[in-house]
């Protein structure tokens, strides 16, 4: 069968229908139950593969224990569902067991011209087991055409695919095949060691229907052997199974051949009873079985002794029988008819009729001989063709697994030059950030302010709306490093980072501009708002405290310098020079205030900061609210 996906990612309704037909062969019964229930929870949880696996081997069975229209039914509900999934595999084996349907109802051309267009897809796609139902329906076809050469062919390579290890026990209908095939070229030795070989694989499988045909077949080469006495055992073991599903099936049941084996073992009683049993039956649908069926009459009225009645018998089926042009009729049985016929116009004393029949038997059986010489060769020359054609796709699918592997590779490469990539672009990104953040505030740069100043200066040009620079200096804070140490001030450094990008707009951009030194950009902001924003920060800043208690006297203060593109000139450097005097103008003022640029006066409304800075015992983190 084609290979499964991973065990985990197959649905267990789906597994449970899989697992029913690789064991429809080698447990019939129980295989039909899986796929039964496999049908049921396909339904109920609409999963439309396990329902096709599920409906393709109810439809297999169907053919040997159910009718064809049940058997028809399945198969093309489940070669729909395949089509639909466009599963071709299963699409196809869908076809193969469609083919065995139509050929088993007698419609054998029809069934070869469904088939035989798929057959090079099919070896291309299916493997082992499933390769060999495709190659053994095709076979079957050819032999309900009669073409016994075609057929042993397509047997013989089905067989080599159809291994014991791997076939799922299809080697044993296989060889059940192949002696039928060999049977109907004459060649009944060979047919009787592939029959005893298709027995011997039946042993350990529960599939009565498989061992019914196997022994049907041995008597049959039995009995064309000449020893009819030694199938009697394999007569009772078949009326040993019942008809029926627990058995070998209602359909194909074959009671003709064994009522003339009987009849030519000289057991009259038991071959009336099969002729009976025979007569119980559906009508015969193939050429031969009709004439099997007239010939089992015939000589159990010629052994009561009813010869005219005899001659009745074979008078249904003799203008077919002398008919070159019935489709599916065989030579082997046409063989066995007049070879009957001969001996009962004999017994009659019709030495003219019996020597006319024994002439037409003589012809037939230099054809079925003629026929079995161009079987073996017709067989060899197809086995080459079809053993070119697996090295050619054994040649495609190792040119596949190569690219394949190619591609995997280079799939790996990808990944591995991806993976390098995104690690080059990450430490590019580290890079990047160490280059323009300030470790101790977490803060942009002055790097990054001089980068994308102008353009934020250009974007408010363009946009006509205001960007609001501003400079700030944290009050006091060289006294603080000086009395407190460097660690407290670098403390206050981050404390008043984190203030800030706690406290601005998304849109806002806050660098360390150096030392102690802060520059804010603050777009679509004029000078005025940007002076209320900073004065509420101011406000903030002196509000914190650091944890552990420890207080500073005078309190924390920073002071800034506001200038704006609408009242200062718009350009980087003349922006930085207006707000750097702005901050310079607030510190002469006695710091603690936040003044604008054009508006000097503004100094003398703040409040001044009282002076000195008181000691401290103990350390800590500042905090702002």
């Amino acid at each position: 069968m084609p290979p499964l996906p991973s065990t985990a990612a197959v649905h267990p309704t789906l597994r449970q229908a899989r697992r029913a037909w690789s064991t429809l062969l080698t447990d019939a019964a129980r295989a039909f139950v899986a796929a039964n229930r496999a049908l049921d929870r396909a339904l109920q949880e609409a999963d439309p593969r396990a329902e096709a696996w599920a409906r393709m081997t109810r439809g297999l069975h169907l053919h040997y224990y159910g009718t064809l229209a049940e058997s028809e039914t399945e198969l093309r509900q489940a070669a729909s569902l395949f089509a639909t999934l466009a599963d071709r595999a299963g699409e196809i084996l869908a076809t193969a067991g469609l083919a065995r349907t139509l050929w088993r109802g007698g419609h054998f051309r029809q069934a070869v011209d469904l088939v035989l267009p798929v057959r090079d897809e099919g070896l291309r796609v299916l493997r082992h087991h499933d390769r060999a139902v495709l190659l053994n329906a095709i076979g079957g076809c050819y032999s309900a055409l009669g073409q016994s050469e075609q057929a042993m062919a397509y047997m013989h390579e089905a067989l080599r695919d159809a291994g014991p290890r791997r076939g799922h026990g299809f080697d044993a209908v296989l060889h059940c095949n192949l002696a039928n095939e060999l049977t109907q070229l004459g060649d009944c030795e060979q047919a009787l060691r592939h029959a005893n070989q298709g027995l011997v694989r039946c042993e350990g499988m529960r599939n009565p229907y498989l061992r019914s045909a196997l022994l049907i077949n041995r008597i049959i080469i039995l009995t064309d052997l000449g020893r009819p006495e030694e199938t009697l055992a394999d007569i009772a073991a078949v009326l040993a199974m019942p008809t029926d599903a627990s058995g070998r099936g209602h359909n194909a049941l074959h009671f003709e051949p064994l009522a003339i084996a009987a009849l030519s073992a000289g057991e009259h009683a038991l071959g009336a009873e099969l002729v009976q049993c025979m007569l119980a039956g559906p009508a015969p649908l193939l050429p031969d079985e009709r004439i099997e069926r007239a010939v089992a009459l015939a000589m159990l009225a010629w052994m009561q002794g009813r010869l005219a009645q005899a001659h009745a018998h074979l008078a249904t089926v003799q203008a077919q029988a002398d008919d070159d042009g019935v489709e599916g009729q065989s030579l082997r049985v046409r063989c066995q008819y007049f070879q009957q016929a001969s001996s009962l116009h004999a017994e009659r004393g019709d030495a003219a009729a019996a020597l006319a029949d024994l002439r037409r038997w003589q012809v037939l059986h230099q054809r079925q001989d003629a026929q079995a010489h161009r079987a073996h060769y017709r067989s060899a020359a197809l086995q080459t063709e079809l053993l070119r054609l697996t090295h050619r796709l054994q040649d495609s699918q190792a040119k596949r697994r190569i690219t394949e592997r190619s591609r995997a590779k280079l799939a790996e490469i990808n990944e591995q030059l991806a993976h390098r990539i995104a690690e080059v672009q990450s430490l590019q990104e580290a890079l990047r950030q160490q280059a323009v953040i300030d470790t101790l505030t977490g803060l942009h740069n002055r790097r990054h302010l001089n980068e994308v100043l102008p353009a934020m200066v250009a974007m408010a040009q363009r946009s006509r709306t205001p960007l609001a620079v501003v400079l700030i200096d944290l009050d006091h804070f060289k006294a603080v490093n000086d009395r407190l140490g460097h660690p407290v001030g670098d403390q206050l450094l981050a404390a008043f980072g984190r203030l800030l990008a706690g406290n601005l707009r998304k849109s806002d951009l806050a660098c360390r501009y150096g030392g102690e030194e802060f520059c804010l950009l603050m777009p679509r902001s004029g000078a005025a708002a940007a002076r209320r924003k900073v004065q509420a920060l101011l406000r903030r800043w002196r509000a914190c405290t650091l944890d552990g208690g420890l207080q500073f006297n005078p309190p924390l203060s920073f002071s800034a310098g506001v200038a704006d593109t609408h009242t200062t000139p718009a350009e980087t450097a003349a922006l930085l020079r207006a707000a750097d005097q702005a901050l310079l103008n607030a510190k002469q003022a006695g710091r603690g205030r936040v003044l604008l640029a054009d508006a000097q006066a503004d100094a003398d409304t703040d409040a001044a900061a009282a002076g000195g800075l008181a000691t401290c015992s103990t350390a800590g983190t500042p905090s702002c609210a």
